[in-house]
């Protein structure tokens, strides 16, 4: 069905609302509160958020006689939207325990039921436009909602597990190397489908002929350079890179433990021991990079990655497995212009000091990748779904 007709989108958008409360379903009204860590939010805060924007971008802009569900919720369940106006401060996100998850159940239910009535009765048009941008969004918080949750039980010592039927890594092919020519390419979206503003205006680079590595590394590639001293070796890292790791004493991955003379790793699934073919996750920029630079290689640019996805769509594992860092800053393609007013500040605001990941990861909803999407983390972040594919 077109989703550009009014049943079309009403469908993808119960679809994708209903999706978010699946994600929900598993946790208790108390783990759905808690917050573990300045950069994750609780999960009754991403349902709450997700309904503020279609409330606010939507319902306030186009529905005769707007009146907000609570007046409080504009503050409290703002993010970042300072043309909105006062946001709730993101470090407290886990001290709002009222409202109760009821009631922001409820408030979805208000929200969902009146946006069905405005799609209902409107034509395509910038109305449809919000729409599809409020429900990619919500895909965003659904990954978030699983990385965010996984955080929260692995900060509980009887490390439970979220779902036994939650997304695990698969295993991965013997590292070999596919070959691309380079040259003038196009890069970025073409704009004849959804897409967020950070992809585009589609523009020309060169790039040099290069390699990229046909699967991405594996926990026990990954084992190698731990064993190799690779986490007290200065020559692998970043400066930046080894005052990190130094600073916080790491040694291994985020959710890693040693159990004997065996690894275990911590999964949505609860401990398991680490399986050696799957793909190594939850690595920052800084350890991507140390480890690419001790195997005699490097991080692919986003424009390589990218050109190699639209050449080579049967690359394994370029969607599905782990996000993929690069070596490229986040920034502005040539010609980039944010839109007017708050919505503007989707993207465009935070395109300083973080880095470019590609692909998706097990996390990523189904429909919610493609080969110009870009994500983007600083170099610090751990606890995404976020791995390693190798250039040279």
């Amino acid at each position: 069905m077109n989703d550009r007709d009014a049943p079309g989108l009403l469908s993808r958008f119960n679809a994708i609302r209903a999706h978010s409360l699946s994600l929900a379903a598993p946790l208790s009204p108390e783990d759905c509160t808690v917050q573990s860590m300045t950069d994750a939010s609780p999960v009754k805060w991403h349902l709450a958020h997700t309904t503020w924007f279609f409330e606010t971008f939507v319902l306030e802009r186009f529905e005769p006689d707007f009146y907000p569900f609570d007046p409080a919720f504009r503050a409290l369940f703002n993010s970042y939207y300072n043309g909105i106006g006062a946001q709730h401060p993101r470090a407290q996100r886990g001290l709002i325990t009222r409202p109760s998850l009821d009631v922001v159940l409820a408030y979805r239910r208000d929200v969902d039921n009146r946006i069905s009535a405005l799609l209902a009765r409107a034509s395509p048009g910038e109305l449809y436009d919000l729409v599809e941008l409020g429900l990619h969004h919500e895909q965003q918080h659904q990954e978030l909602i699983l990385t965010d949750v996984k955080h929260l039980l692995s900060c509980n010592p009887t490390l439970p597990a979220y779902s036994e039927d939650a997304p695990a890594g698969a295993a991965q092919p013997v590292l070999s190397w596919r070959s691309f020519a380079g040259g003038v390419v196009e890069i970025g979206h073409d704009g004849h489908s959804f897409c967020f503003d950070n992809e585009t205006p589609r523009h020309r680079q060169f790039l040099a002929p290069f390699s990229l590595s046909e699967s991405l590394v594996t926990n026990a590639e990954y084992q190698d350079f731990i064993d190799s001293r690779g986490y007290t070796t200065p020559a692998h890292w970043l400066s930046d890179g080894w005052d990190w790791v130094k600073g916080q004493g790491l040694t291994h991955p985020l959710y890693w433990s040693r159990a004997g003379d065996s690894w275990v790793e911590f999964s949505l699934r609860g401990a398991q021991r680490l399986d050696p073919f799957a793909p190594v996750l939850h690595l920052s920029y800084y350890e991507a990079s140390a480890y690419a630079q001790w195997a005699g290689a490097r991080l692919p640019t986003e424009a390589e990655w990218e050109h190699a996805a639209r050449q080579a769509p049967d690359l394994p594992y370029l969607f599905g497995a782990a996000w993929q860092w690069t070596s490229s800053a986040y920034a502005p393609y040539p010609g980039f212009a944010a839109a007017s007013g708050a919505i503007g500040e989707y993207n465009g605001k935070f395109m300083v000091n973080q880095y470019v990941l590609r692909g998706s990861s097990c996390a990523t909803p189904e429909g919610h990748s493609r080969p110009t999407y870009r994500n983007f983390f600083p170099a610090s972040a751990r606890w995404q779904f976020a791995g390693v594919r190798l250039a040279r």
